[in-house]
C-alpha cells in the first residue's frame, strides 16, 4: 500500500529570525513511518523542521511552513491509499512578514490569520479507494472535539491525543471512528502504539466508512 505521512511543527515566519511555532517533535510521524516501512508499505513523508531521527527507505519531502505543507499533501494524495496526518501544523501565521529583523523595543503586537485545515482539505478530495486517519490534540477529557473533527473533516479515524502527551516518549489515545465505535488502548510507547495505528488503518479498508 501506498502511505503518506505528516510529521512534526510548522513554523510561520514573523520576520527572517522568528517563527511561530510548536513543540511537536515529530516523533509520531516517525514512528509512523518506520512502522509502515516494516510491514513493507510504500511512504512517502511529508515533514516539517524536526528533532526526531527519520528512518531510510522512505521518501521525504521537507517543508517549513503551513501553506508548504497543505500544497505537498494535496499534491501526493490522489497517489497514495491512506493518509495518517500525524503532524501538529501551527494553527495561525502572521498576517505580514517583515522583511528585516525586528529590533528589540517597545511593545508590539503581531496580527495573525488561521492556516489552511490540512487534513479537511484532504477530506475534500477523498476517493472512494482512500481512506485518511487524522490527530486530535486536545485538553485532556476533551473528546468530544475529537468526535466532531472526525465528521466535520470527513475522516475515517481520528486519534485523540492528550496535549501533556506531546514532547513524550509515550502517548496516552483513544481511537474513534465514524460508526461510533472507540479503543482506548494502553500508554504505551509511540513505536508501539505506531504498530498498533497502523494495523487499524489497513483495515479501514475492509469496513464501509
Amino acid at each position: 500500500m501506498r502511505v503518506l505521512i505528516t510529521a512534526g511543527p510548522t513554523r510561520e515566519p514573523i520576520d527572517p529570525v522568528r517563527y511561530i511555532g510548536n513543540r511537536s517533535s515529530g516523533k509520531m510521524g516517525a514512528a509512523l513511518a518506520a512502522a509502515a516501512i516494516a510491514a513493507g508499505h510504500e511512504v512517502t513523508l511529508i515533514v516539517g523542521p524536526v528533532s526526531a531521527a527519520i528512518p531510510t527507505g522512505i521518501r521525504r519531502i521537507d517543508i517549513e511552513t503551513a501553506a508548504q505543507m497543505h500544497a505537498a499533501v494535496l499534491r501526493e494524495f490522489p497517489e497514495h491509499e491512506l493518509l495518517i496526518m500525524a503532524a501538529a501544523v501551527a494553527d495561525f501565521r502572521p498576517v505580514r512578514l517583515e522583511s528585516r529583523k525586528l529590533s528589540r523595543g517597545q511593545a508590539m503586537s503581531i496580527e495573525c490569520e488561521p492556516t489552511e485545515d490540512i487534513v479537511a482539505a484532504a477530506g475534500a478530495t477523498k476517493r472512494p479507494d482512500q481512506r485518511i486517519v487524522g490527530f486530535s490534540l486536545e485538553a485532556r477529557g476533551d473528546i468530544d472535539r475529537a468526535r466532531e473533527k472526525l465528521v466535520r473533516k470527513n475522516l475515517d479515524m481520528v486519534v485523540y491525543n492528550p496535549i501533556e502527551t506531546m514532547e513524550s516518549q509515550a502517548i496516552e489515545p483513544v481511537l474513534l471512528w465514524r460508526d461510533g465505535r472507540s479503543e482506548t488502548p494502553p500508554g504505551q510507547g509511540k513505536g508501539e502504539f505506531a504498530k498498533l495505528l497502523l494495523d487499524r488503518s489497513i483495515l479501514l479498508f475492509n469496513r464501509k466508512t
